[in-house]
């Protein structure tokens, strides 16, 4: 037998040094490479949030009303046909027009009044039909400015640049300054972008129509889904039996959750829109679309929860003579639940972060009005985010930014949703 040699150790040494020394190079380079994504990420959403802060109040003005019988009233008789033929721009103009009397040229007094916003007369509208018996007093109500005076006064429009390459004069900035050293300035909290409609005016855009045709959307996509993917699920995972036909159909499955999610837009435009003529651009249609999508998603998640569950289960209920049904339902099923809800959940938050399909079948369209019901024309918040990126107006960057902000909220809190379901139903078992 032969003995080993003196360099043995050492060799031996070596090698362990060796694969010690990958071994941290492998662990630099994977802390590394996810403290560069990390910083990507970070990155994107301090950009984004930096963008979105603007948004967070609003510029307005302070003016004393004249609420002229005349102008608010013209019928006399305070109903609410005569509010609806009231003139409730004229008030407003001449509070404005008040506090500048040396203006007096029809350009000056036109750009004069630029400085308001259209929403001003429009507030007054519903300030008066909320307290009608205020009509024939003065009155001090705040109202906005324009999109172009609020970026003046959050410094996104810089005075030192030649007048013609802005949209703010110098006579503007003037009487806006005048304004402001007089104390009726402020900016108060922009509740309007979270609780108003979408409109062609910067400063009253809101997002409340696509919040409402994000969460009905959502709402018919999960009550389509959910049952119909989990139904499947257990079938093919407990009972479907093994043959030509069962693989072909759990081919398919897999090949549908990676079609390109345009493809779910033109079955739907194709589909639900010519043949059945469901309404355009309704969270009903989108919904639909949206299941379909999702619909392998919770079929792969739910047949992985099912196949994790212990086989001593299954035997465990047959023995004590379950049937094979009773076995499923009553104790795989439960068993498999985080799961599955977890991948409801992510498949959930992926249709709220889609656009493709909706654009698809008319989700693009402008809609000022707020959704009531699944058959109401709406749009969603990735859509909402899509126009106003490419709206021409400057001040709807903020706008879109604030957006994705919240949009990346609803994203969060359904992922951690999904944690917090998945733990709570882990202890339950």
């Amino acid at each position: 037998m032969s003995s080993p040699t003196p360099d043995a150790p050492l060799a031996a040494d070596g090698r362990l040094r060796r694969r010690y020394r990958q071994e941290r190079v492998f662990r630099a380079f994977a802390l590394a490479a996810i403290g560069f994504a990390l910083s990507a990420l970070a990155g994107l959403l301090v950009s984004i949030s930096y963008q979105s802060l603007s948004v967070i109040t609003q510029s307005s003005v302070e003016l004393d009303v004249v609420l002229d019988p005349d102008a608010l009233d013209p019928l006399g008789d305070g109903s609410a046909a005569s509010l609806a033929a009231a003139n409730y721009a004229k008030p407003v103009r001449s509070a404005l027009r008040a506090l500048f009397p040396e203006v007096r040229k029809r350009r000056e007094r036109k750009a004069l009044v630029r400085l308001l916003s259209d929403g001003a007369e429009y507030d007054l509208r519903a300030l008066m039909e909320a307290s009608p018996e205020l009509i024939g007093s003065t009155q001090t109500f705040v109202f906005p400015l324009s999109d172009d005076v609020d970026l003046f006064l959050k410094g996104s429009i810089d005075s030192e640049v030649d007048e013609a390459d802005r949209k703010i004069s110098d006579r503007q900035i003037g009487w806006v300054e005048t304004l402001d050293a007089q104390g009726r300035i402020s900016q108060p909290w922009n509740w309007r972008f979270l609780f108003a409609g979408d409109s062609r005016e910067p400063e009253l855009a809101g997002l409340q129509g696509a919040i409402r045709g994000s969460m009905l959307t959502l709402l018919i996509t999960f009550l389509l889904s959910f049952p119909i993917g989990v139904c499947a699920a257990v079938y093919l995972e407990e009972f479907a039996p093994k043959n030509r036909f069962t693989d072909v159909v759990e081919v398919n499955i897999n090949n549908l959750a990676a079609v390109p999610s345009i493809i779910f837009g033109l079955l739907g435009l194709a589909v639900f829109l010519n043949i059945f003529g469901m309404p355009r651009s309704a969270p009903l249609v989108g919904g639909v679309v949206l299941a379909l999508m999702t619909l392998p998603t919770i079929i792969i998640a739910g047949r992985a929860a099912l196949s994790a569950v212990p086989p001593s289960i299954r035997e465990a209920a047959l023995g004590v003579g379950a049937s094979p049904t009773q076995a499923v339902f009553h104790h795989v099923l439960p068993q498999a639940v985080p799961g599955i809800l977890t991948g409801t959940i992510i498949g959930m938050a992926r249709s709220l972060g889609e656009t493709a399909p909706l654009l698809m079948i008319g989700m693009v369209a402008f809609i000022a009005d707020l959704p009531t019901g699944v058959d109401d024309p709406s749009t969603v918040l990735p859509v909402q985010i899509f126009l106003w990126n490419d709206a021409p107006e400057r001040a709807f960057v903020a706008r879109t930014s604030g957006a994705i902000v919240v949009l990346l909220g609803f994203l969060i809190a359904m992922n951690a949703a999904a944690v917090w379901v998945r733990r709570r139903f882990e202890m339950r078992s």
